[in-house]
């Protein structure tokens, strides 16, 4: 009963900011389509990658999601600079994510982890123009790569605003989020129920520090569903320094879209990559730390106190939020593996 308690404050605390958001980020890709995207970055200019970190942090979209886009600019002829930088700080940042923060944890996290993700992009932007600058020519037209979400199912239509932003929101976005978010919110809810407190404080110092940055680099944990569990985490005792690391590390990198990107901006390029997103989120995670106790901010997340919160509304957008989830669990996870079976079979 009390995992069942703290499954359902984590989620019906965080429905309505993430509702929110949901809606703004099916705005987004109403307005903003691929097209759009690969006009704007499909350049040689050397800047171009300011203008790329600036489009990706709001983008909602996923760590693998990205992997299609991230490969239309690329051959539309956006240089490496600009495709890192946009593969780095669409993932690791998005106005769901961004929203969700703020619903459990607090204002300094909410923007900290944006202005975190945009240093990393320009970092690696910076270097792959001063070290990666040589283009790679890919033999291989494919610009849909295996992908661990569903993917971008959007079509070009004529369905009036509200109805293309209700599809993106629930059918492109949501889906490609539910499972990972569902998995995200189920482990907080577990740490929040069986873990002692204070259990995590032996990683705050540099030794923690490190091992939150290897582990987190090969896994893939998608923002929307790192946040819960890096709340919980901070709740039992994890620093937030410690814990923006998970944050920020997890989506961005994971061996699957390491081994797909070799090829379109070599293995100098992924290199530059992995470090640029090591070296920032490493800093920080003092810095975050830092700041915190310079400045005595409480880590009194809203998360601590949702039970004390919850009201009809969020009850409510508890609801919805928990309907999206398992509907996007089904179409990605339980329908497409069925029809992928039907096909083998015929």
């Amino acid at each position: 009963m009390v995992f069942l308690q703290n499954f359902w404050n984590y989620l019906a605390l965080s429905a309505p900011f993430f509702l929110l958001g949901l809606v703004i980020a099916g705005l987004i890709k109403a307005f903003v389509s691929v097209e759009t995207i690969k006009k704007s970055l499909g350049t040689k200019s050397t800047f171009s990658f300011i203008k790329a970190a600036l489009i990706g942090i709001p983008l909602p979209l996923c760590s693998c999601s990205v992997i299609p886009t991230a490969v239309a600019i690329k051959k539309a002829g956006a240089n490496n600079a600009a495709t890192s930088a946009f593969l780095i700080a669409t993932p690791e940042s998005g106005v769901d994510s961004i929203s969700f923060t703020y619903a459990i944890m607090d204002l300094p996290m909410t923007i900290l982890r944006p202005i975190a993700a945009f240093v990393s992009a320009m970092v690696a932007g910076i270097l792959q123009m001063t070290f990666n600058s040589e283009e790679i020519e890919d033999e291989q037209e494919k610009e849909k790569q295996p992908c661990c979400c569903s993917g971008d199912h959007h079509q070009d239509d004529k369905t009036g605003l509200v109805s293309k932003v209700i599809k993106f929101a629930v059918n492109d976005i949501m889906d490609d989020i539910a499972f990972w978010m569902f998995i995200g919110i189920v482990l907080g809810a577990l740490v929040e129920t069986f873990v002692p407190l204070s259990f995590f404080e032996g990683l705050n110092g540099l030794g923690g520090k490190l091992m939150v940055l290897l582990v987190g680099i090969p896994l893939y944990i998608c923002a929307s569903a790192s946040t819960p569990l890096a709340a919980s985490l901070i709740m039992k005792g994890m620093s937030p320094g410690t814990a923006i690391i998970l944050l920020l590390v997890g989506p961005a990198t994971n061996l699957s879209n390491i081994l797909v990107l070799k090829r379109y901006i070599g293995s100098r390029g992924i290199l530059i990559n992995i470090l640029s997103i090591a070296v920032v989120a490493f800093i920080f995670g003092f810095a975050t730390d830092w700041l915190y106790t310079y400045f005595q901010l409480p880590v009194d997340f809203k998360i601590g106190h949702g039970h004390e919160h919850l009201t009809w509304f969020n009850h409510l957008s508890g609801v919805i939020l928990l309907g999206l989830l398992l509907k996007g669990i089904y179409t990605t996870e339980i329908k497409s593996r069925w029809q992928r079976e039907g096909k083998t079979c015929h």
